[in-house]
């Protein structure tokens, strides 16, 4: 099983995650998502498994940057925003053999995901 996280480093819901998986001997690679954005077929994948309003992360600056129209915006425009600017997308998303696994930290999800 091959997992790789994307988040960013200083997040401290990330920082969980990863370490509920070296607590759990569950081996991971790691991708900063500020250094190294998600291609734009792997947002639209992200969208496709969660779902745009899962994936929005609506603490951040570049969420309360974007107009007040976004509350209208429907997945197709959400996957645009998260393609041009990672920092709106919540993290962190793990991906299980290449597929969207997870998005966030619920420690129960990462136990029934991870047994």
């Amino acid at each position: 099983m091959s997992v790789t996280v994307y988040g960013i480093p200083t997040c401290g819901t990330v920082k969980k995650a990863r370490k509920w998986l070296d607590d759990h001997g569950v081996a991971h690679a790691w991708v900063d998502l500020r250094a190294t954005p998600p291609e734009a077929a792997r947002v639209t994948r992200w969208v496709a498994t969660f779902g745009a309003a899962a994936l929005k992360n609506t603490s951040g600056g570049a969420y309360r940057a974007l107009g007040d129209d976004k509350a209208a915006w429907d997945d197709g425009r959400w996957t645009l925003a998260y393609q041009g600017d990672a920092m709106l997308i919540k993290r962190p998303v793990i991906e299980v053999d290449g597929a969207p696994a997870l998005v966030g930290f619920r420690e129960e999800a990462y136990a029934a995901r991870f047994r």
